[in-house]
């Protein structure tokens, strides 16, 4: 038995180099409205964009956490009146102590 020889108008096309070195999406045929939704697939990495990123909610996160150290101290303190009307500033305490 021997097999049919292929059509000659049939060609088998080579893997196009330039496509596969594309990495991710960019190199897919999408529609612009996919493109225009997910433009975080398509576009190159910025790399001091990212830094500047980074450092920027790293630093914010750090003024949050400051807050909330500081705010924990002020906590326990208050601001009190004697008879002589000075003010100064007290520990809480409790009525068990």
């Amino acid at each position: 038995m021997s097999s049919a020889p292929e059509p000659p108008n049939i060609k088998k096309e080579a893997p196009k180099e330039k496509d596969s070195r594309i990495p991710g999406l960019r190199g897919v045929r999408t529609t612009t409205l996919f493109r225009a939704v997910n433009p975080e697939l398509f576009i190159k990495p910025n790399k001091p964009v990212m830094a500047f990123g980074l450092i920027t909610v790293t630093l914010c996160v750090a003024y949050i956490g400051y807050l909330h150290a500081t705010q924990e101290n002020k906590k326990d303190l208050y601001e009190a009146v004697d008879r002589e009307g000075a003010r100064y500033v007290r520990r809480k305490t409790s009525k068990w102590d």
